[in-house]
């Protein structure tokens, strides 16, 4: 007997969000800006630059009271 526990695929709400992008053509850094642990972060990647951006993304919330204010 089959039983997948998975639960069926639904539509999750996207919204226009602001990123942290790594400014190095060959590394694919990118962080959510409610995510970042400062207010202009280096790439945890490969330590370079971060440009803010925008891309689609699934709604998520932040609720760290850590969270710095932007």
């Amino acid at each position: 007997m089959y039983n997948s526990r998975k639960r069926p695929s639904e539509d999750l709400p996207t919204e226009r969000t602001v990123i942290w992008s790594c400014s190095d053509e060959n590394c694919n850094g990118w962080m959510r800006e409610n995510f970042a642990f400062s207010n202009v972060p280096v790439c945890p990647k490969c330590q370079s630059k971060m440009v803010k951006s925008e891309r689609m993304l699934a709604v998520v919330v932040n609720t760290s009271p850590n969270q710095p204010k932007s």
